[in-house]
């Protein structure tokens, strides 16, 4: 009886061991999933600091270029792409890129109406990017204040509400860019060869010739080549055009009808991509910023923003950057 009773107290006193064991290992394993869990949520705040901090560093050179210089071109200070910076424990890398030399697909509707002329520029973008004209009239409901379809391959309503997830259009100018794929016709092949070359802003915006790409300045008139468009940059330099009349003057756009009215040799409308990576956190950020006589304000942020790339580094910049 009393060897028993020894056997039954062993096999207790193993198992009280085994379960502690078993408890110890699971609070051990759960602290190092606390700590690194902490620890990941502390370089991603970090990270966001980061990148806070280069949005600020934009509005400080951007306010800087409003005082000392007249004109805004590509090979200004704020345009000029710095090289990573290498901080503790990780780096940071951003630019600033110049929304007015992009086309405002906003444009398109003033005072809730159509606007032609914007609309044929459109169109000649689409031409210059090998799209069908056709993709204008949809955009143009979807953005003005009517129901109205407009003729021959407009889309409101009555388009939307019978697809298989029904919806109706927006009737307001669009927020951002990847509103496009609600628009009909706007796949994501023909949003992907527009993206480099237009933009949603809050308000009608003139182009900027100084820095707008070949295919934007191709619309500033009908009958413009991408081959013409790419003449007008060369003719442009580095110094860029003193003035809309300069640019109009440009033996290009001679015999040309061009509305002086929708070109500017400013900018006002600007857009930060940052992206920091600390340890094991990063933290992409996309800032809206609009320059004004009332500052350098930022307008919106948008946290990831998927089209933040971070370029590759040698070794002289790693060695060279602070």
């Amino acid at each position: 009886m009393v060897r028993y009773q020894q056997g039954v107290a062993l096999i207790t006193a193993l198992l009280v061991v085994a379960i502690a064991t078993i408890a110890a290992v699971s609070m051990a394993t759960r602290q190092q999933l606390d700590i690194r869990r902490t620890g990941s949520l502390l370089h991603g705040e970090q990270a966001y600091s980061y990148v806070l901090g280069a949005e600020s560093w934009a509005q400080v050179v951007l306010a800087r270029d409003l005082r000392e210089s007249g004109i805004d071109t590509l090979e200004e200070d704020w345009s000029t792409q710095p090289p990573v910076s290498f901080v503790e424990g990780g780096s940071i890398f951003g630019r600033i890129i110049d929304l007015q030399g992009r086309f405002n697909v906003n444009n398109l509707v003033a005072g809730g109406a159509a606007d032609n002329e914007a609309i044929d520029r459109f169109k000649r973008l689409l031409r210059l990017l090998e799209l069908e004209e056709t993709l204008a009239d949809p955009l143009v409901d979807w953005i003005d204040e009517n129901i109205d379809v407009r003729f021959p391959d407009g889309a409101e309503d009555e388009t939307y509400l019978l697809l298989d997830t029904p919806y109706r259009t927006a009737n307001r100018p669009l927020a951002d860019i990847s509103e496009l794929r609600l628009v009909k016709g706007y796949s994501a092949e023909v949003i992907e060869k527009l993206r480099p070359f237009i933009v949603a802003l809050p308000e009608a915006t003139p182009i900027n010739v100084n820095t707008a790409s070949a295919e934007v300045l191709g619309t500033v008139a009908d009958d413009l080549s991408t081959s013409e468009g790419e003449a007008l940059v060369e003719a442009r330099g580095e110094e860029g055009f003193e003035s809309v009349d300069s640019f109009l003057q440009d033996p290009t756009l001679s015999a040309k009808n061009v509305a002086a009215a929708s070109l500017s040799v400013t900018s006002q409308w600007f857009l930060m991509v940052s992206e920091a990576n600390i340890g094991q956190g990063r933290a992409r950020l996309a800032s809206l910023i609009q320059r004004s006589a009332r500052g350098v304000l930022v307008v919106r942020r948008q946290r990831e923003f998927i089209e933040a790339v971070v370029p590759e580094v040698d070794d002289e910049d790693e060695q060279g950057s602070p």
